[in-house]
């Protein structure tokens, strides 16, 4: 398998739905991308690496997945008292924020392997941990993808009313305290997309304002048994063995958890002071830039140089790199970076990184309060 076909752009990862998002045009490439992709060939040749089916990366699964297993059956079989379960739950919230991070989303992205039953199998960990590896391929890989911090199209920054995360979003008078009232918000995220908010979307048959086919055959097989294992993970099995309140109680623990990490990780990408919010010219939805300038100047990294948090988030601290070459396995994503910021500097694009984890929240938490103002842009 040849690097190009690695890196190729996530566009063409699905065919699209009969969407609005679909009429919006980007600019033709001014030779940004394939410079890169010309550059990130030499690296793989010049180290015999392969962009996929890496050891570190298998070893890596076996890892968190070793890291999950235990720290339930520990929490579910071992924990006697609550000062033992409490920091039980923690690592299992962080468990499965891991598998998500790291396995699904590189499986999702087909950055697992070069074999499409091993990006399909690994993509399928996301039914495990209580979301849908099928909505989560629409509404991360095709909408969020592809328009990046486009309001109306990007279903990451389109949350209704009880934030505001664009500044071409509507203001509510509650949003001056968004930055305060969110953080908690985030821990029910994971709780809602496994109780219902899946459900919700597939018999809607739409995320957000986009239309999408509802799931049928081995699809529709995938998101019914998913749901019944994670269902028997979360409840029918610690049933079992504790009462009803405990397992609620620990279920909300590990779930919110789970969503705070989730939610926090991928914030920082986008909705920090230093992303664009670019919006198309309204007779011609034609955006500003091209795709491949669009991915930069609309995503930020954090920490590049901590390694732990690099494994801990499956890269997604490189989120530049990853959007640009998102079929590549995140543990290149380092050395990616160095080759992505001096293109980028040499052909005069905007790369922006925080320097620390702290940095970006910081920045996070500012962005949260001026659109909150009703002074806000």
């Amino acid at each position: 398998m040849s690097v190009e076909t690695a890196i190729v752009s996530e566009r063409a990862d699905s065919s699209q739905p009969a969407t609005n998002s679909g009429r919006l045009k980007f600019n033709d490439s001014e030779g940004f991308l394939q410079e890169l992709r010309r550059r990130v060939d030499q690296y793989f040749r010049s180290t015999g690496r392969h962009p996929r089916d890496c050891p570190k990366m298998y070893l890596k699964t076996a890892i968190v997945m070793i890291w999950f297993a235990a720290s339930y059956g520990l929490l579910v079989f071992g924990a006697g008292a609550w000062w033992t379960a409490l920091p039980l739950a923690v690592s299992l919230g962080l468990s499965l924020a891991a598998v998500g991070f790291n396995i699904q989303h590189d499986g999702g992205h087909q950055a697992f392997s070069r074999r499409l039953w091993v990006n399909k199998l690994m993509s399928m960990t996301a039914d495990l941990i209580g979301a849908s590896s099928y909505l989560w391929r629409w509404k991360h890989n095709v909408f969020h993808h592809t328009y990046v911090n486009v309001a109306g199209h990007d279903t990451d920054i389109d949350v209704g009313r009880f934030a505001r995360l664009s500044p071409h979003a509507p203001r509510r008078r509650w949003h001056r305290w968004q930055q305060f009232y969110l953080w908690p918000l985030y821990g029910l995220m994971a709780a809602r997309w496994h109780l219902f908010g899946d459900f919700q979307d597939v018999v809607a048959g739409k995320i957000g304002p986009h239309r999408i086919p509802r799931p049928h055959g081995w699809d529709l097989v995938i998101f019914v048994g998913g749901k019944l294992i994670s269902f028997t993970i979360a409840f029918a099995i610690p049933l079992c063995w504790h009462s009803v309140w405990d397992v609620a109680l620990f279920y909300m623990i590990v779930t919110g958890v789970m969503g705070v990490a989730l939610a926090v990780v991928f914030q920082l990408a986008h909705c920090v002071e230093e992303a664009e919010y670019p919006i198309p010219r309204a007779n011609t939805l034609r955006m500003k830039h091209s795709w491949d300038v669009h991915q930069v100047e609309t995503t930020v990294d954090f920490a590049r140089k901590s390694w732990i948090l690099c494994w801990l988030l499956g890269g997604l601290n490189f989120q530049i790199e990853h959007h640009l070459f998102p079929r590549i396995c995140h543990v290149h994503y380092p050395a990616l970076s160095k080759i992505v910021e001096e293109t980028c500097r040499e052909m005069g694009i905007r790369y922006v990184s925080h320097k620390s984890f702290l940095a970006g929240i910081i920045s996070h938490f500012r962005w949260l309060r001026r659109l909150g103002m009703a002074t806000a842009p």
